[in-house]
C-alpha cells in the first residue's frame, strides 16, 4: 500500500514538474516573439529599445509570478507529504506495537 501511494506521489511530482516546465518555456517563448516582433517594427532606436525594455520588464513578471506560483504548489505538496509521512509512521509504529503484544502473550505461555 506504501508503495502504490508513493509511486502515485512521485508520478504527481513529475507532472508538476513538466507543467512548470512547459510553464517556463511558454513565457521565455513569449517573451523572444515579443523581443523579435519589437526588433523588426519599424520604430525610430530610441522606441524600440523602450518597447524592448517594456517587454523583458513584462516578460521578467511572468518569470516572477511563475516562480512564485511554483514555490507556493511545492510548499503546498511538502505539507502533503509531511502529513501523509507522519500518518504512515504512527500507522507502523501501531503495527509494531500489537505485534509486541503478541510476542510477549506468546512468550508468558
Amino acid at each position: 500500500m506504501f508503495i502504490k501511494e508513493f509511486l502515485k506521489e512521485k508520478k504527481r511530482r513529475q507532472n508538476r514538474k513538466a507543467v512548470k516546465t512547459a510553464t517556463i518555456a511558454t513565457t521565455v517563448g513569449i517573451a523572444t516573439g515579443v523581443a523579435a516582433g519589437v526588433i523588426s517594427a519599424p520604430k525610430s532606436g530610441k522606441e524600440t529599445r523602450e518597447d524592448i525594455a517594456k517587454g523583458a520588464e513584462k516578460a521578467a513578471e511572468k518569470v516572477k509570478e511563475t516562480i512564485s506560483a511554483t514555490m507556493d504548489e511545492m510548499a503546498k505538496v511538502a505539507v502533503e507529504l509531511e502529513q501523509k509521512a507522519k500518518a504512515k509512521f504512527a500507522d507502523a509504529a501501531e503495527v509494531v506495537e500489537e505485534k509486541a503484544e503478541e510476542v510477549k502473550k506468546d512468550a508468558k505461555k
